[in-house]
């Protein structure tokens, strides 16, 4: 008889925790979640996001809305949206306490910003991904322009340098190399402000100070942009400084090991 109490008292013990962790359970479900906590981690200056537009972009996906209840809340769809942004590297959602929730960002780096023949505007991050057009924010990168048919829509470089039938047809990868070894120097940083692509597909490097264009030709590897990008700095250092920033109107790198040099019209004449 006392067996039966006992086992008929567990029995029943177990059916009140059942109860009530399901009364907890449906309790914690209607708990009305609060403004999410947004914090953005950005490297360098330009950020592309703010958090009124993650949260602006939640609320249009309708995946936030007033008086949400916690259950009808999706961490996984939520964290999963915001990391399908182009501007956004990584993400995580989660549930703090009760009713209140964060997002933790990190944005992406641009380094360069592409202008194509179809008058569409993207930018370029520090590892070779491509960021949307973006009209409310711009950011003080390098910029390129001229014969450029690739488009936001171009794969990242991660996936074209690697693929030989994609490096033929884009050049995307190129301007990468030349944007991620001009970002990386502070000389070249503070001299080239912008580059243009010609019919030929040769990069021509427009510097700040000066009338002169740069020659660039290729950047077909890291070694060609790095190579050319010296032979460059050596020039100015040594010649440049001592025959005066107008003396020249071309500097031609395309040529193997060599830098050959156009006079302008005013040293022509003397």
């Amino acid at each position: 008889m006392i067996k039966w109490i006992k086992i008929s008292a567990a029995f029943l013990s177990i059916i009140g925790i059942v109860i009530l962790v399901f009364v907890v359970d449906k309790s914690h479900n209607n708990t009305i979640l609060s403004i999410p906590k947004i914090i953005i981690h950005v490297d360098g200056e330009n950020a592309f996001l703010t958090k009124k537009e993650i949260y602006n972009r939640l609320l249009l996906k309708k995946l936030v809305f007033s008086n949400q209840k916690k259950g009808d809340f999706n961490i996984q769809e939520t964290e999963s949206f915001i990391k399908g942004m182009s501007e956004v590297k990584d993400c995580r959602v989660f549930s703090v306490q009760g009713g209140t929730w964060q997002i933790e960002v990190e944005l992406r780096s641009p380094i360069a910003r592409v202008f194509n023949v179809n008058k569409e505007s993207f930018y370029l991050d520090k590892e070779g991904f491509i960021i949307n057009g973006i009209t409310s924010h711009t950011a003080r990168v390098l910029l390129f322009s001229g014969n450029i048919k690739d488009s936001y829509k171009t794969p990242g470089v991660p996936n074209i340098i690697n693929n030989e039938s994609l490096k033929s047809k884009h050049i995307i990868d190129d301007i990468y190399r030349i944007s991620n070894y001009v970002c990386n120097d502070a000389f070249f940083q503070a001299l080239i402000g912008q580059i243009f692509v010609n019919e030929k597909s040769e990069f021509v490097l427009i510097p700040i100070i000066g009338d002169q264009l740069v020659q660039f030709g290729s950047a077909a590897s890291e070694n060609e942009v790095k190579d050319k990008f010296e032979r460059l700095k050596i020039f100015y250092n040594n010649a440049m400084s001592y025959e005066g920033w107008d003396k020249y109107s071309e500097i031609i790198l395309k040529y193997d090991g060599q830098i050959v040099c156009k006079k302008s019209n005013k040293w022509k004449k003397q």
